[in-house]
């Protein structure tokens, strides 16, 4: 039976390449790798990608529209079920420079996302998905082009990893702590480089094998 994915994301997810403008192919960055490796293992998977570079959980971006990662979600689950997984990785943007937000508060964002996923007006008999929190990498020292719009981020995010977990237990979600197999890429302190991606990708992977059962 094909069980499909849905990955509701940010940069990190969409692939782009550190210091650059430029993506990196889906086989490269970690939603290909994540979907390749639960189809070789057997599983019939379909990952649904809905990633935005800037997105955060639920604040808005001065600069760009629709950036507020609660807006428009529960059409999302809507139009893309039945789904039996949300992958949610959020977080690091709430984090830039306009915004003086903390590791709690970023997670109660998260938490907000949680709850309009499983309000989301899905048609009768659908399931409603499973949901993996995933902490994103703890944020390193910014660098070039990126590092005035996170200035001093690496300092606002503390605890993110703490906090989104203790959403996970509240709210009865799966949660990985992406900082546990990889860090942020050292070019610019916030994304992934192509070997983080495949190494988070089949990360994930494993972790969704066992909610997929």
């Amino acid at each position: 039976m094909l069980r499909q994915v849905l990955v509701y994301a940010d940069s990190l997810s969409w692939g782009i390449i550190p210091n650059t403008r430029a993506r990196l192919p889906f086989t490269k960055r970690w939603p290909g790798v994540f979907e390749a490796y639960l189809n070789h293992s057997g599983k019939d998977v379909r990952v649904i990608e809905n990633c935005l570079n800037g997105r955060r959980t639920v604040w808005s971006d001065p600069f760009k529209p629709g950036r507020d990662g609660s807006e428009g979600l529960a059409q999302v689950i809507e139009y893309n079920s039945p789904l039996s997984l949300v992958v949610l990785c959020l977080g690091t943007n709430d984090f830039q420079c306009t915004h003086d937000h903390r590791a709690w508060l970023s997670a109660q964002g998260t938490a907000k996302l949680v709850q309009i996923i499983r309000q989301a007006p899905i048609e009768p008999g659908m399931p409603i998905p499973e949901i993996l929190i995933v902490a994103p990498p703890k944020i390193r020292t910014p660098q070039g082009p990126i590092s005035h719009k996170f200035h001093g981020a690496e300092h606002r995010d503390h605890g993110l990893a703490a906090e989104l977990q203790e959403v996970a237990k509240q709210l009865s979600t799966h949660f990985f702590d992406a900082e546990t197999v990889t860090s942020a890429s050292a070019v610019d302190g916030i994304h992934l480089d192509e070997s983080q991606h495949e190494t988070l990708g089949r990360a994930l992977a494993q972790e969704a094998a066992k909610i997929l059962k």
